[in-house]
């Protein structure tokens, strides 16, 4: 079973935002609601939601390895 929702925490501010992750595509950016700063995934990352989320991207949750 899938999780979908995942809580980002920006590196910046440090603001939590739970958040629905796509299943179909990646999520390459993401403008924090409180700093307004654009996350980008960390160098060896997917998606933001494996480099800054509590959880992985469906693909990687599946074993499926990085987005498609």
């Amino acid at each position: 079973m899938l999780l979908l929702e995942s809580m980002l925490t920006c590196p910046h501010c440090q603001h939590q935002q739970v958040e629905t992750m796509p299943t179909d595509a990646c999520q390459f950016f993401y403008e924090c609601p409180a700093c307004h700063t654009l996350l980008r995934p960390l160098v060896g990352d997917c998606c933001v939601f494996c480099s800054y989320g509590t959880v992985p991207c469906p693909p990687i949750q599946a074993g499926k390895g990085c987005c498609p």
